[in-house]
């Protein structure tokens, strides 16, 4: 019988608490079949379900602040990327000289640079560039990752153990400097060669994380069942494992986009990423250096669009995680 229709001054106090429950019997019987008890709520009224993982860490980010800003400025990039005509007119490769390093001017909020070519309009066309090898890059190590580390972490053995040495020799390679002699071969005036490297050295820090996640997922009890019931290795990994162990490769993804786009930011201001004629961050931010005093807005806008972009990125990656992260609930 339901504590709630017994008074608790009657219980535990002879006639009185016998009384009371005896009332409470006589109200349980004199309800109709099917009726909600006093205190349920109105008949009909939903029973929340419980969320899963996905859409308990979306209910979190979508009240986020960080989350939503973040996400907001990087939507605002991927359209200027994908359609840079939306808010820039001009040409990024119209140049007028007698306008060189000119400040500010009506119609030209940015300025011009040593060629004099609008400041704003290469500002806007270089996220193209930034963007597209952020996601390529990030899409490629992630996905090559993700594979070799699951894969090593699932079957183990003499896998496992070469994978683990591979990713060390990878780590052994400092960034900077594998990009200048890998680079400096390529005469390629396209993104996909600093997608290519950053792809062959990104993708070990990804298998590590999906490798780990992989290692703890298979000794959940769901896995057990699942491979007693005569599940194969290919339903195991799709369907119970890859699920579960999937959230932590996100999350260093999405960090690792910002650092990927500052990364091809660097390998062209130092000459051996992208080269001209693509418009780019690094590269105006390389062209505009020697004139810092005499012109800073040549260096401060497209530094600040890259300083805007690697932020949002990481901020966005940071509240993934710590909407993923069970251990922070």
């Amino acid at each position: 019988m339901p504590e709630s229709y017994v008074p608790k001054e009657a219980m535990g106090h002879g006639d009185g608490g016998s009384a009371a429950l005896a009332i409470g019997e006589a109200e349980s019987l004199e309800r109709r079949p099917g009726a909600a008890p006093p205190g349920a709520g109105p008949p009909g009224a939903p029973v929340g379900k419980p969320r899963s993982l996905w859409s308990d860490a979306w209910h979190d980010l979508c009240r986020n602040p960080v989350f939503v800003l973040s996400a907001l400025v990087i939507l605002f990039l991927v359209v200027i990327a994908i359609w840079p005509q939306l808010i820039a007119t001009g040409n990024p490769y119209r140049a007028d000289l007698a306008k060189a390093q000119q400040g500010s001017q009506p119609g030209h909020p940015f300025g011009f640079d040593t060629q004099g070519r609008d400041v704003y309009t290469r500002v806007v066309y270089g996220a193209r560039a930034s963007i597209t090898v952020g996601v390529c890059a990030t899409t490629g190590a992630a996905l090559l990752g993700s594979l070799l580390g699951g894969l090593a972490g699932f079957f183990g053995g003499w896998g496992d153990t070469l994978l683990s040495r591979l990713a060390d020799i990878f780590f052994g390679i400092p960034v900077i400097l594998g990009g200048l002699v890998f680079l400096s071969m390529v005469t390629s005036t396209t993104v996909w060669p600093v997608v290519g490297f950053i792809v062959l050295l990104g993708w070990p820090q990804i298998s590590r994380i999906a490798r780990g996640s992989v290692v703890t997922a298979k000794q959940n009890d769901y896995v057990q069942a699942a491979r007693a019931l005569g599940a194969g290795n290919g339903r195991l990994l799709l369907r119970h494992i890859a699920p579960n162990a999937v959230a932590p490769v996100i999350v260093v993804a999405t960090i690792a986009l910002g650092t990927f786009i500052a990364l091809e930011a660097t390998l062209s201001y130092l000459g051996a990423g992208l080269k001209p004629p693509t418009v780019s961050w690094g590269i105006d931010i390389s062209t505009a250096s020697p004139y810092i005093r005499s012109a800073p807005h040549m260096l401060l806008w497209p530094a600040g669009a890259l300083s805007i972009t690697v932020l949002a990125f990481i901020l966005l990656g940071d509240a993934v995680r710590d909407a993923l992260d069970p251990k922070l609930r």
